[in-house]
């Protein structure tokens, strides 16, 4: 016997989710409009199909899948390569759009991508064999990052990240490393774009521009920063 799963995602219409797809690199293997609207792209072994409905609102939606890869980077390489040529810059806010490539807390090195039908897709490499979340760090501004980053991008939930990740830049009684606080920055200036907050994200991003710091371990912020740059 051999089985296939291939995910059936929902979208208003399928004609901006073929653009969106075939701008990825993706074949259009089916198309109807009649009886009902359904699409299915394929691009190397990522297959998914689409179910069209008028009355769906993708701003809230929350269907979605897991695509695992050998090679995250290079497809976060290529798909917000082929955004930016599609939208002028990579879509970092409202749907669709495309959330940063980072290592997660559970042993994975992923990005998330939000179609137009609003599919948040999780693009995602094995980096360690044990994908349970790692201990809170117990340092503030680690805890900050860690905790904002978790209720920003796995929770969905801006409104906590928000709180977190104030609370930690604010304080007065110690002080991040140059490091710490760029991460902050950065994941704070993200949450505001997708917040609709656009003078704050400029303000943020100018911190961390006026930071100066550029360490390898922030090669991921660092260029999450110059995305959010060029979307504002």
């Amino acid at each position: 016997m051999t089985e296939k799963t291939i995910p059936l995602l929902m979208a208003r219409s399928i004609e901006p989710v073929a653009d969106f797809y075939t701008a990825l690199g993706f074949e259009i293997t089916f198309r109807q409009t009649k009886p009902y609207q359904f699409l299915s792209v394929k691009r190397g072994g990522i297959e998914l199909n689409f179910h069209g409905d008028k009355a769906f609102d993708p701003q809230s939606c929350t269907h979605g899948c897991l695509v695992d890869t050998d090679d995250v980077d290079y497809l976060y390489v290529v798909f917000t390569a082929a955004l930016g040529e599609v939208f002028g810059s990579v879509p970092t806010q409202g749907v669709p759009r495309v959330g940063v490539l980072k290592d997660t807390t559970y042993g994975v090195r992923q990005f998330l991508m939000t179609d137009p039908g609003g599919n948040t897709i999780q693009i995602a490499q094995l980096i360690s064999e044990d994908q349970r979340h790692r201990p809170v760090p117990r340092s503030t501004f680690d805890r900050a990052v860690h905790l904002g980053s978790l209720f920003a991008d796995s929770k969905q939930d801006l409104e906590l990240a928000v709180k977190v990740l104030d609370r930690a830049l604010h304080r007065t009684d110690e002080r991040p490393t140059p490091v710490q606080l760029v991460k902050l920055l950065v994941l704070r200036a993200d949450v505001a774009l997708r917040r609709g907050e656009t003078d704050l994200a400029r303000e943020l991003l100018a911190r961390v521009r006026a930071a100066g710091v550029s360490e390898p371990e922030l090669i991921d912020d660092l260029r999450r920063a110059t995305e959010l740059e060029a979307a504002l």
